[in-house]
């Protein structure tokens, strides 16, 4: 460690207060908690990125009904688990879930792995979910770093930089490495990830109910607010396509997007950039703007052609992959959240 987290901290006296934290205040009552299933550890590990515990919940629950063991997962249809997961964004999440399913029916005779480098392997499993699979299935002495932890480490040591630069993020899997203990690892992890999410939050931090106070260099410095450094701001992108509504008695025209990129494998509207079709007289219906992580999607919805006794000329759509949904039925496909927000006002277009 360096000199100032020699200075502030024993990796004893931190890893025991914050395993003291988990006994006394941690959460120990959520769907996932409570279990040495692998399987269930993954998939919530695997939601939980970027989403809070909330929105996770009924997803969560929704996805072990339909699949209550990886075999089951492995076994579905794509189409399927993409559509259990529609509206909970980040749809790669739910690709790499159903190809490391079908990894551990094919190559681990469907069983779990049981150690961190094979974990690794698996599509969408990197360092930290790796690590936390480990040590809560397999009462590993691995260590984690997902975002709540990289908040706890950097306020209670200082760490300059933002974390999305190789330099802070290796000084961060330094730290969490040295200081994560060899009994008890289950319980420290959790007690982190508890202490990133409900008490060193974001913003408004609950300071004064960290067992980490006494020695947070943060906290002793006034720079709770500043650390974590922000990401260096930049000019935010953005691109806008038109969506062409084909609709035809109740039923409209989907079509299956490319298995990787934004919303791979899901059922959308035809989609065309806006500087690449020339308008003539189709209804413009109310714009949508849909914020991804890293830029600005504008949407402009067109009713090309109603109630129509045959087919609609789809040859300007790229892709072949077509079908006709009823406006009436629940549509069995992963739809992105905008398409499935859109869906139901078509109904009185028709």
């Amino acid at each position: 460690m360096s000199k100032t987290t020699t200075r502030s901290w024993s990796t004893t006296v931190f890893s025991s207060k914050v395993i003291a934290y988990y006994h006394s205040k941690g959460r120990k009552n959520l769907p996932w908690h409570n279990t040495k299933d692998p399987y269930r550890i993954w998939l919530s590990e695997i939601m939980l990125q970027q989403t809070q515990v909330k929105t996770v919940i009924p997803y969560y629950q929704k996805f072990l009904t339909a699949f209550p063991a990886v075999l089951d997962l492995a076994n579905a249809d794509l189409d399927q688990v993409l559509h259990l997961w529609s509206g909970l964004g980040y749809y790669s999440r739910a690709r790499n879930l159903h190809k490391a399913a079908q990894m551990i029916r094919d190559e681990f005779s469907g069983q779990f792995p049981k150690n961190q480098a094979e974990l690794e392997t698996l599509p969408g499993i990197g360092r930290s979910t790796a690590g936390a699979i480990a040590a809560f299935a397999f009462d590993l002495p691995t260590a984690i770093l997902d975002g709540n932890v990289k908040r706890v480490l950097a306020r209670c040591f200082a760490i300059e930089g933002w974390y999305g630069q190789s330099k802070v993020l290796n000084q961060l899997w330094d730290l969490s490495e040295k200081l994560t203990p060899k009994h008890q690892t289950a319980a420290y992890n959790q007690a982190m990830m508890d202490l990133g999410a409900i008490v060193c939050k974001r913003s408004n931090p609950l300071c004064l109910e960290c067992p980490l106070l006494k020695n947070c260099l943060a906290y002793q410095s006034d720079r709770v607010q500043e650390l974590p450094h922000k990401k260096p701001k930049k000019a935010r992108p953005s691109k806008s396509v038109y969506w062409l509504i084909y609709l035809n008695n109740q039923q409209i025209l989907l079509e299956k997007r490319p298995p990787t990129g934004i919303w791979g494998g899901l059922w959308s509207l035809p989609e065309i950039p806006q500087d690449q079709y020339q308008l003539t007289d189709e209804q413009q219906l109310e714009p949508i703007l849909h914020k991804f992580s890293h830029y600005d999607l504008n949407i402009t919805p067109l009713l090309i052609q109603k109630t129509m006794q045959k087919k609609p000329n789809i040859s300007i759509m790229e892709s072949e992959l077509t079908a006709w949904y009823s406006l009436d039925e629940t549509i069995p496909v992963g739809l992105p959240t905008p398409v499935s927000k859109l869906l139901p006002k078509l109904i009185e277009q028709d």
